[in-house]
């Protein structure tokens, strides 16, 4: 008896390191909850039901105990046991929460009470309702402390931020702006605005943000300006990089050595040199791709495309497409645990 439980118990234990072998992929879904994929088989393991609609910004713990999503229907995040899959709670965090960004154990989450949904206008164009005062309301950057379980505080940005970086030293939180083609610089404890910087001479709608792994200088994608800025660690601008069309999520590989840009409207994930800034290749991808992870051991990329109804897998060492798994459920973000390095998280 004693040896058909060491046995059962041995093929139990065995089953779940290899289950749990290169970690999990969490894509949260405009449609629907989020998917769970295992990174050993590239499949769709399993669904969460978050029990809130609309969620696109999405991120997990340093300790891999929560994922967070932020559910733009209900105004709130939900905070889930990312081992079980089970929802915790719901938290308010304000009008439009988008996009995600954890730190230890504070979610800082992009709200947007001016946004009045419905496509953006196009390049040139005056939003329709830019006369009104409402749209003028500079976003919050709504501060939630899981260990309370509450929004503790806010940031204030400009009108419908975007992006969330944090500078390598922990000290500053820098955001986009799309609505007013602003980055602006905050102090991380206080959210006190340090620096503003317009991005309209270089291009419109700044989008992702991303600080290099040596901290030395910072990223941006402009989407109505096809091409992304650098920033030294000062925030001065030292020059633009041409891109696609409407460049997106933006990430650089844990080493520093390439910077990844989802172009949407390219339908292309575009590698770059981090060095030289030449263009490395374009990667087929498909549409809407907008944010992106690289798995833990970062031989693949995962890239999820919302209106393909696909996260679409990519070789890092040949820079080719290897695989599309189907997501008909609207794919906006993507993290992994063990964390790394993306659009949407870092290690």
């Amino acid at each position: 008896m004693k040896t058909t439980i060491y046995l059962l118990a041995g093929l139990l234990s065995i089953s779940l390191a290899h289950a749990s072998e290169r970690g999990y992929a969490y894509v949260s879904n405009q449609d629907g909850g989020v998917s769970v994929i295992n990174l050993d088989t590239m499949e769709t393991e399993s669904k969460i039901d978050l029990q809130a609609k609309n969620p696109r910004g999405i991120g997990v713990t340093a300790d891999g105990k929560y994922l967070v999503t932020a559910n733009k229907d209900d105004e709130n995040i939900a905070v889930i046991d990312r081992a079980s899959g089970t929802l915790i709670k719901h938290i308010k965090v304000g009008k439009n929460p988008e996009f995600i960004r954890v730190i230890k154990n504070m979610v800082f989450v992009s709200t947007e009470p001016s946004s009045k949904g419905g496509p953006p206008p196009k390049p040139g164009e005056v939003a329709q309702a830019e006369d009104d005062d409402d749209d003028k309301v500079p976003a919050r950057i709504a501060v939630v402390d899981l260990t309370k379980g509450k929004k503790v505080r806010e940031i204030v940005g400009g009108p419908e931020t975007e992006g969330i970086e944090f500078s390598k030293d922990g000290k500053k939180v820098i955001v986009t702006n799309e609505a007013d083609n602003t980055i602006t610089v905050h102090d991380f404890k206080t959210g006190k605005l340090l620096k503003t910087i317009s991005t309209k001479e270089y291009g419109e709608r700044p989008r992702g943000i991303k600080v290099s792994p040596d901290g030395s200088y910072y990223v941006s994608t402009l989407e109505y300006g096809n091409k992304f800025i650098v920033l030294d660690k000062n925030f001065k601008v030292s020059r633009t990089v041409d891109t696609g069309q409407a460049p997106y999520g933006i990430s650089f590989d844990s080493k520093g050595e390439r910077i990844y840009v989802a172009s949407s409207k390219e339908k292309a994930l575009q590698v770059f040199d981090a060095k030289t800034f030449e263009k490395v290749k374009d990667i087929p991808s498909g549409n809407r791709c907008w944010h992106f992870s690289f798995t833990p051991d970062e031989k693949e990329i995962l890239l999820a495309c919302g209106k393909s109804d696909a996260v679409v897998v990519i070789d890092t060492q040949t820079l080719e497409k290897t695989k599309e798994i189907a997501d008909k459920e609207m794919p906006w973000g993507v993290v992994v645990y063990p964390k790394s390095m993306g659009s949407l998280d870092r290690p």
